[in-house]
């Protein structure tokens, strides 16, 4: 091999930079490499993907290297293999590190394979006694992290992992660069007689290793805020759930109670009501169930009411059978039924009527109203309409836990409208968007995953600008 040029070095140095971003740039765009790299237990088929995906299009840098004259930058070898060894282990960092040493072994440089599977060795030997956390912070700001090292080591003496780690790839590529130096048909690598030049290639070589993982880094802390964003809603949901059950509770045995004594038989039909919605309420209730599933828990809690209020509660249901399927956060009817009894009908001498209607609108939003004929709220005017109709937000636990929920749940995609009357009763309309049940799966974790997803998009969003 001809003598290199010093100009064709440093311009290379610069061209290898542009190509482990561009490469490193590309796979973080591709959400199986995302889940594979990130994943907290790889399984082997996840790490072979890992190789590959990394590895094909070197290898393929590797022959455009051999093939065409002056563009060294394409071979990436030595650092893809090392790079592979810090983030898989030694197995699969001499797994790509022969798949890139194939053009290499054609074109008769020989040492190409033992050379990657020592890199690949070393790499890999090291990543088992670091911390994971070492190799993700890894800066390939060599005078920020030599500044760190010194402060570090001024206040409290130790061995840090991170400068062992740029001192290892600095050193490995001066060691290939004296393979290459004194075998210069057997095995490629920049090499220069001039110290200063050498030197840059030297210390380039931490900087083409650290660009990947600065960059899959950031995606990496991305995935980490959405997961504690999942965490924390998770959290909020669960907080909510049991901020309705005891409420129901004490609202259910303060109607109980006012029967013990003068009907006696009603109670004990109440009470076994009662133990067929706490069964419900003591399992593990998901974050969202099917709407038929909402409505025959509903229909329990309003078996309650009836016996209280005799012929004075009437319940009318307009229930579209298309909506039956479509899954809508639990607990969400009951704490709005419970508003429009105790509010709207108990004040009033002669009851009135329930009416619960679902539907599926024009633009495909799931439509619940809960509507009744008695004695309506304090209101406020729509400002924003203009109309006659008359709108209030929603006061007491229960219609702020429903609307809370949905927000959380749903996010701007779903809306919570309340119209009242005075004399003339209330209607709460729920829009929200459509969920079937197919989409599923029977383990509550996996309904709850798949729940949270709807919120995904905000979430993104919220990291990025924190970003």
């Amino acid at each position: 091999m001809a003598q290199i040029s010093q100009s064709l070095i440093l311009i290379t140095l610069l061209v290898e930079l542009g190509v482990a971003a561009a490469v490193s740039s590309s796979l973080a765009r591709s959400k199986r490499f995302k889940d594979a790299l990130l994943a907290s237990r790889r399984t082997s088929r996840q790490r072979y993907q890992l190789v590959a995906m990394i590895c094909a299009p070197l290898v393929l840098g590797v022959l455009v290297r051999v093939k065409v004259p002056n563009f060294l930058a394409a071979d990436l070898s030595f650092h893809t293999t090392l790079l592979v060894g810090i983030l898989l282990g030694p197995v699969s960092a001499m797994a790509g590190g022969t798949a890139l040493a194939i053009p290499a072994l054609l074109n008769h440089e020989y040492w190409a394979l033992p050379v990657n599977l020592v890199i690949a060795a070393v790499a890999g030997t090291f990543v088992r006694f670091a911390d994971p956390e070492d190799v993700w912070s890894f800066s390939p700001m060599i005078d920020l992290s030599i500044y760190r090292w010194i402060r570090r080591n001024l206040q409290r003496p130790h061995l840090d992992r991170q400068v062992l780690l740029l001192v290892m790839i600095a050193g490995m590529q001066f060691c290939a660069s004296m393979i290459s130096w004194f075998r210069p048909r057997r095995y490629f690598s920049l090499h220069s007689g001039e110290w200063w030049v050498e030197l840059l290639i030297c210390a380039n070589a931490p900087i083409v290793v650290g660009i990947p993982l600065k960059i899959w880094n950031a995606i990496r802390v991305e995935r980490q805020f959405e997961e504690q964003g999942r965490l924390l809603l998770e959290a909020r949901l669960d907080a909510l759930q049991r901020q309705i059950n005891p409420h129901f509770l004490f609202n259910t045995l303060n109607s109980i109670t006012s029967l013990v004594r003068s009907q006696p038989e009603l109670a004990r039909e109440m009470i076994v009501k009662l133990a067929n919605i706490l069964r419900v309420l003591l399992k593990d209730r998901e974050a969202f169930v099917p709407f038929r599933e909402e409505l025959a828990f509903t229909d329990d809690y309003l078996d309650i009411e009836v016996v209280r209020f005799g012929a004075k509660l009437r319940v009318v249901k307009e229930i579209s059978p298309e909506t039956l399927d479509v899954m809508v956060p639990g607990m969400l009817l009951q704490p709005l039924i419970e508003n429009s009894i105790k509010h709207g009908l108990e004040p009033r001498i002669s009851g009135g009527t329930i009416t619960l209607h679902s539907r599926i609108d024009e633009d495909g939003m799931l439509v619940i109203e809960v509507e009744d004929d008695g004695v309506g709220m304090s209101i406020e005017r729509n400002d924003v309409s203009g109309a006659e109709a008359l709108v209030r937000q929603g006061a007491g636990i229960g219609m702020k836990n429903v609307r809370e929920r949905m927000e959380v749940q749903y996010g701007g995609s779903a809306s919570v409208e309340i119209n009242s009357r005075p004399g003339r009763g209330t209607k709460v309309t729920l829009r929200m968007p459509m969920l079937e049940s197919s989409m599923w799966s029977q383990s509550g974790m996996h309904m709850l995953e798949a729940a949270v997803n709807v919120m995904d998009d905000v979430i993104s969003r919220a990291t990025r600008a924190r970003s």
